[in-house]
């Protein structure tokens, strides 16, 4: 932990606990810091190579056969900021140890199976990072409010959720949930300056304004799935998301504290060193072609 930025660890203060409530939580604290936005941008990119070097090791311990690695998923109500995420947090590690899947409407395919069948096709392999932009969680947030699915249905989700995330964490997946939570205030203000940039007229979605009127049962039903699938392999996190700059210095440091859980280290060789080491300045007295 940085103390120069945080005053107390993020990761415990953003963590669900016992008699949590959504509606106590304020989108535009910053818990765990005085900082202000200039220095959050600084933060962002001194803990940049911290969050790499965890990556490589849990990357290069999978080589030989460690079967860890870490499945990050994020879940908002619109323009809450995922991209940004996805860009500043998960944009500054290795590509080669990283598993971006951003889900959107199931295909024909995927309608044709279980909700979870997508999913599962998607679990990071061991070493890697994954990243999930938006996830399973929709088939209980957006389904559950718009009445797509009975409710006897969104409860059988909710266990299936439980089972396959305790099934993946028993294989080596370190499972990590996080809801980026704006006002519906913020969230107007982000629709409208995506209506007024020509640029990020691709962003914007008619729908969204749909969903937005929703917002109440929105809140209702990411309570529901909380309470209902945290655990402690699978820990949900709700990190205030009205100042892009803290959601992003917080999911950075929750991610870095996750990884560090599982003590990923440098493997060893399974050759000798200095064999290898005197082979390759031998080898620098060979004659080579051209």
């Amino acid at each position: 932990m940085t103390q120069a930025f945080w005053t107390d660890e993020v990761g415990e203060l953003l963590r669900v606990r016992p008699g949590f409530r959504l509606s106590e939580v304020d989108p535009s604290a910053t818990p765990g810091t005085d900082a202000r936005k200039r220095d959050g941008f600084e933060e962002l990119g001194r803990a940049a190579q911290e969050l790499r070097v965890l990556q490589e090791k849990l990357f290069a311990q999978s080589r030989l056969g460690a079967k860890d690695r870490l499945l990050v998923v994020l879940q908002a109500m619109d323009a809450a900021g995922k991209g940004g995420i996805v860009n500043h947090v998960f944009g500054q590690t290795e590509p080669y140890g990283l598993a971006l899947t951003a889900f959107k409407s199931p295909s024909e395919e995927e309608r044709a199976h279980d909700f979870l069948w997508r999913v599962e096709r998607r679990v990071p392999e061991p070493g890697v990072i994954g990243v999930f932009d938006r996830s399973h969680y929709e088939d209980v947030l957006i389904q559950k409010v718009r009445g797509f699915a009975q409710p006897e249905e969104i409860e059988r989700r909710y266990g299936a959720i439980n089972d396959f995330e305790a099934r993946i964490t028993a294989d080596g997946v370190r499972v990590v949930k996080i809801m980026l939570h704006i006002s519906p205030e913020e969230q107007a203000e982000r629709l409208i300056s995506r209506l007024d940039d020509p640029e990020k007229h691709w962003k914007y979605n008619p729908g969204d304004v749909d969903e937005r009127l929703h917002w109440p049962a929105y809140m209702e039903a990411f309570q529901t799935a909380i309470e209902r699938t945290h655990s402690d392999d699978a820990p949900w996190f709700v990190v205030p998301a009205n100042a892009k700059w803290y959601a992003r210095v917080a999911v950075q440091r929750i991610v870095i504290s996750e990884l560090a859980r599982l003590s990923p280290h440098w493997p060893e060789p399974e050759f000798d060193v200095a064999v290898e080491r005197q082979r390759v300045v031998d080898s620098l007295g060979l004659r080579w072609p051209g």
